[in-house]
């Protein structure tokens, strides 16, 4: 077995774990359903693999960071008719607990480790090696994880079984999610008092008021309060995916019934996806909702 990473997608953040783990000397190679999406990685010295079976033969070590379980699946399920024995898959997506505990019995019933990491931040925290890591896993799976996820996280907790990682994500992901819906209220507040609302912005960033993504990611939340939509690293489509999947998972939790800020939520983001919205930061949503619409 050889101490090659694997990355199977590349997508951005996929791109930018190959470019991290190059960068802090790891052999990486890379492959994607589309070739041509590859590119960036392979400038930056990763190895394109000409298919996921010779990926699979080439690494010990593989991660997958793809859109949604049926991607997830449908990978896994190839590279296990290639071999999985004696591997370790780490696996980076948003997914449901329930989606996560499937793959691992898959892969583990094939010889391989599982460990589940989905991870807190985008593309800028991958290059920097400061995500969020937070990983479920057996104790093996974890002691040869971590030295890789290392790598990528300022900070990467086991958290428990596979599951509870995923099921830390959602928990993570959805006040972000609720936020720019209430920033939108908050700042409704202000229309016809003359304070703008970009400066509003600015002064709740300073604030107990401001959490890490309006503190962050300040300039872009207030050119687009100014009228003009900035593209998202984590998008309205992502919010939503991920507030859906929230949802879905709702209801085999222990907590309290009902959901109803993140169920109002949806609709409102839905209005604004089938706006044109869906590429763009989280803040045109608030932007949208101050302009008058509704879901």
């Amino acid at each position: 077995m050889t101490a090659r990473v694997g990355i199977i997608g590349t997508g951005r953040m996929g791109t930018a774990i190959a470019k991290r783990l190059i960068e802090t000397g790891h052999d990486v190679s890379v492959w994607n359903r589309s070739p041509g999406r590859t590119a960036d990685a392979e400038a930056a010295g990763a190895q394109n693999a000409a298919s996921l079976a010779d990926l699979v033969a080439d690494c010990g070590t593989l991660i997958s960071s793809l859109t949604d379980a049926t991607a997830v699946s449908a990978a896994l399920d190839e590279a296990i008719r290639r071999g999985l024995d004696g591997k370790l898959w780490i696996e980076m997506s948003t997914l449901t607990p329930d989606d996560q505990r499937r793959c691992a019995g898959a892969a583990e019933e094939a010889g391989a480790l599982y460990l589940e990491c989905p991870v807190g931040g985008t593309v800028g925290p991958a290059l920097k090696g400061a995500l969020l890591g937070m990983a479920g896993g057996s104790d093996a799976a974890w002691a040869r994880g971590k030295p890789v996820l290392e790598s990528l996280c300022k900070r990467v907790d086991h958290l428990g079984p596979v599951g509870a990682g995923s099921a830390m994500k959602l928990a993570v992901n959805l006040p972000l999610a609720l936020y720019w819906a209430g920033m939108a209220e908050a700042l409704a507040l202000l229309q016809g008092s003359g304070v703008d609302a970009a400066r509003a912005a600015d002064l709740m960033a300073d604030s107990s008021a401001g959490p890490a993504v309006l503190k962050n990611r300040l300039e872009v939340v207030k050119t687009t309060l100014q009228g003009a939509d900035q593209p998202g690293t984590f998008d309205l489509n992502g919010l939503r995916k991920d507030l859906g999947l929230a949802l879905a998972w709702a209801p085999h939790a222990e907590g309290p019934a009902g959901m109803p800020l993140s169920e109002a939520t949806v609709a409102l983001y839905d209005a604004a996806i089938a706006a044109g919205l869906g590429g763009m930061d989280g803040s045109s949503l608030t932007r949208f909702l101050l302009s008058g619409h509704e879901g």
